[in-house]
């Protein structure tokens, strides 16, 4: 039996080349995508074929020297966990983008003010599709702010910049995929204001209503007639390009503005869908239960050749958690090679992998990660997983 163990803070690791980062046993759960939000159209213009992101935006790249890579790997988590849905007077001036200071990690870079941000083009007054990552689902309300006319780019975020009241509104919508994948998200149809023009920010704030947890997001935008195009973001790290059903972010495609659907949702309902397009990246992903105690989801994040990287997001039920185990098994001659916040046990084709010391305690509804580098062909699934409280 080979057992593998690696408990340390912070874990930098050369693996064909790739940064490798550790998961951490925060809450993280989602982000705007379609519009794009400063982070998640940050991410998509690093990522490169080798699993390293490395912003070619130079506003991506200033975010990202002033918050660290932290801020980027962790696209999903710009989240206050006392939020309780408050906006003006919560959130300081200046502090939108980053939804504050008081988050898991730091994302003041990304309240700086700068015409180079990643932009979706956008023609006023049209319905659109809002994409809305759904990396954990929870229930809760998606409320959409835009900037005022005469809205200066070049400075950060303040309220007096918002109109006072959203534009659009939406409770518990559907979603598609997910949770725990890039490509995962809630969608609804929203029409945009008829009376906006040039450069804006489209400010949404999710309040959860299970929680008091609640996230904010800057999405840059252009009213110029535009249908959905993303320009600013580097198409020069992405290793191929995507099917045609998933267009390339940074190539000016049409993204998410009046899709062809089986359906054509409206707010708050929960339609289904004869077709399911990617956004962004599609990596594979496996899901496990325990008995709803907790469950497990494994996640293909980068893949190289004869090698892959990979999270685990171990999910609580209606119970806390004070220790936790998931199993499963390879699909094929896939291994182990190095696991982080945890410690892994092989036999065989079989995985045991039990919570570090300090990562063990998750609290109902929530959920911690682990994460490894493995070699062998990238599995497309894991089988039997399993999550335990053994």
């Amino acid at each position: 039996m080979k057992i593998l163990r690696i408990a340390v803070a912070s874990l930098v690791a050369a693996a064909a080349g790739v940064l490798i980062m550790p998961s951490s046993p925060a809450s993280a759960h989602g982000a705007m995508m379609t519009p794009g939000s400063r982070t998640w159209l940050c991410y998509q213009d690093g990522k490169t074929s080798n699993g390293a992101i490395q912003p070619n935006n130079p506003a991506c790249a200033a975010a990202v020297a002033k918050s660290g890579v932290t801020s980027l790997y962790n696209w999903f988590a710009v989240l206050r966990s006392d939020g309780a849905g408050r906006v003006n007077g919560f959130i300081p001036d200046g502090q939108l983008c980053s939804g504050g200071t008081g988050g898991p990690y730091d994302f003041t870079g990304y309240n700086l003010g700068s015409t180079s941000w990643p932009v979706t083009h956008l023609t006023a007054g049209k319905q659109i599709e809002i994409d809305y990552n759904d990396w954990a689902k929870h229930p809760g309300t998606f409320s959409l702010y835009v900037t005022k006319d005469g809205y200066d780019p070049t400075k950060p975020l303040s309220w007096s910049d918002l109109d006072s009241t959203p534009f659009n509104q939406v409770t518990n919508p559907p979603a598609d995929g997910g949770p725990g994948t890039d490509a995962g998200h809630y969608y609804w149809n929203a029409t945009l204001p008829s009376n906006k023009s040039g450069r804006h920010v489209i400010y949404s704030v999710w309040s959860r209503s299970d929680s008091t947890e609640t996230f904010y997001n800057c999405s840059d935008v252009v009213f110029d007639g535009g249908n959905g195009q993303v320009t600013g973001v580097g198409a020069g790290n992405q290793s191929s390009p995507p099917p045609s059903t998933s267009p390339s972010v940074g190539t000016s495609p049409s993204v998410g503005v009046s899709p062809s659907r089986s359906t054509s949702p409206s707010v708050g309902v929960s339609p289904s869908r004869s077709t399911s397009p990617s956004v962004g990246v599609s990596p594979s992903s496996s899901t496990g239960t325990g008995g709803g105690a907790c469950s497990a989801m494994f996640n293909l994040d980068n893949t190289w050749s004869g090698g892959y990287q990979a999270t685990v997001m171990v999910h609580a039920g209606t119970t806390a958690l004070t220790k936790w185990t998931v199993t499963w098994t390879w699909p094929g001659s896939q291994s182990v090679t190095q696991v982080w916040n945890g410690t892994a046990t092989t036999s065989g084709s079989m995985v045991t992998v039990k919570n570090a010391n300090w990562n063990g305690a998750v609290k109902a509804g929530d959920y911690t990660t682990f994460g490894m580098l493995g070699s062998g062909t990238p599995p497309a699934s894991v089988n039997n997983m399993t999550c335990s409280v053994a």
